[in-house]
């Protein structure tokens, strides 16, 4: 298949083009908020240039940027055109600098759709986002097997093959799996997702302006959100779309590396996914708090909250039942860690580029449970800033620990369960010998009828059928 001359792009502009052939074709701009991405613009725009199906064309929108991102993308602008098995593919990109923007990456996400609101599809694409060669032919294909659906979501994953050093490669490995469970879970789920993420995602240009009718607003992204993309998939889904994640179209995403990044961006990402759901924060939220797209955010936080009990708790008791000699070891409490340990196996082995990195992190369940305790400290910080009422720009945070800066806020939770703990154990020292025992006698059953629940949970994931998805 040909595609247009760039004489036509005004056809293109008016939505599809004639491929010479009487059928029409739709057309795909690209969008490419980029922000301080000098050393990896190159990658995605030789990613997007070696597609089996280009991008109509390619707009890179550069913003609040301070370092080289401009005079690197510069060099790819104008026409590109690739021949290859005597087809020959035709795209243009732009490059636009639009200097200091308040709005940051959604002010770049709207700009971008201005420029390409006459295509079909609206694709976007990180700064940092590198994708198989396939992966817009795929995600074209299945837009145009459903008109139903709004958007749909590539399968992400993060590549390591570069990662070295002890702090890195775990961090990196407990991401992978991060993003491997939930692009299973959502394939499970009728291949529905919750998050259109803004990493490589295309969507219907028609679901964006429906969205803008129904919510009055002048552009598809609102800036008064930590988390833009998921509030704009759940307003898809408000208007009538389907949001889906595709079965095939892969691509890489920028991983964090550090400790204060990791927790910079996922306490953005937390504090963004608690303002949707919690009610009255966003009174032009649809369904809130249990719109569809919201109901897996709040098992999602239900199931954290059990986990901090858990382990909490068993390390609580633990201690205390040593204090007084009353500790006796069942061999019960192997089941859930040998069941986890089994998940997490099941999870590294139904990713597409799985490594000995993936399954290492899987068998030791020690590194999956330091990346647990991690991610506990998250999911606390992001609720103590919400409850707290907290003015932060959280999205000035993340930019500063991906650069090294910021301080260490989050070593806070560790040092606060600390601090608390050992506020327990002085008053558990002050019991009576018999309230101790008392205590123990119920406190124990308690956490093991809750670790027998959260086991079964997780038997039940551990054992469903992945029906030959590969995430």
């Amino acid at each position: 298949m040909s595609t247009p001359h760039l004489d036509d792009r005004l056809e293109v502009a008016l939505g599809g083009y004639d491929d010479g052939l009487g059928v029409q074709q739709s057309t795909v701009g690209c969008v490419v908020p980029s922000y301080n991405e000098e050393a990896t613009i190159a990658s995605v725009l030789d990613s997007l240039l070696m597609q089996t199906r280009m991008p109509d064309v390619i707009h890179v929108v550069v913003n609040n940027t301070t370092d080289e991102t401009v005079e690197i993308a510069g060099h790819y602008a104008g026409v590109q055109r690739r021949v290859k098995g005597g087809v020959e593919a035709t795209t243009e990109i732009f490059i636009h600098d639009i200097g200091e923007n308040p709005d940051k990456k959604v002010g770049a996400l709207n700009y971008g759709y201005s420029l390409v609101e006459g295509c079909d599809y609206l694709l976007g694409v990180d700064g940092d986002t590198t994708a198989d060669p396939h992966a817009i032919e795929h995600l074209v294909a299945e837009m145009e097997s459903d008109d139903r659906i709004g958007g749909i979501s590539a399968i992400y994953s993060i590549d390591d093959s570069d990662i070295t050093g002890l702090i890195p490669s775990f961090l990196i490995a407990g991401q992978r799996a991060q993003f491997a469970a939930f692009n299973m879970q959502n394939m499970l789920r009728g291949r529905n997702m919750a998050v259109l993420g803004g990493q490589f995602s295309i969507f219907s240009t028609k679901a964006l302006r429906r969205v803008m009718v129904d919510t009055n607003q002048r552009r598809p992204w609102v800036k008064d959100s930590e988390v833009e993309d998921s509030l704009l998939s759940l307003q898809i889904k408000s208007a009538g779309f389907l949001t889906k994640i595709s079965a095939q179209a892969r691509a890489n995403v920028g991983g964090m590396t550090t400790l204060k990044s990791l927790d910079a961006q996922q306490v953005k990402w937390n504090y963004g996914a608690i303002e949707l759901m919690w009610p009255g924060q966003r009174g032009d939220t649809k369904g809130q708090p249990f719109h569809p797209n919201l109901r897996l955010r709040w098992f999602e936080h239900l199931s954290m909250v059990t986990n901090i009990f858990t382990r909490v708790g068993f390390v609580l008791l633990l201690c205390a039942s040593l204090t007084i000699d009353a500790f006796v070891f069942t061999a019960w409490w192997l089941i859930p860690p040998v069941v986890a340990t089994f998940l997490n196996a099941r999870v590294a082995h139904s990713m597409q580029d799985r490594n000995r990195k993936d399954y290492l992190f899987a068998l030791t369940l020690v590194a999956a449970e330091v990346y647990m305790l991690v991610r506990m400290g998250h999911f606390l910080r992001s609720w103590f800033k919400f409850f707290s009422n907290q003015q932060s720009d959280n999205w000035a945070a993340q930019a500063r620990a991906e650069s090294g800066k910021g301080g260490h806020g989050y070593l806070i939770p560790a040092a606060t369960v600390l601090v608390l703990m050992g506020g327990a154990f002085a008053g558990w020292s002050q019991l009576a010998i018999n309230t101790q025992s008392d205590v123990l006698a119920v406190a124990w059953p308690v956490l093991g009828i809750v670790t027998i629940a959260q086991t079964a949970a997780l038997m039940i994931k551990a054992l469903r059928r992945y029906k030959g998805y590969k995430v």
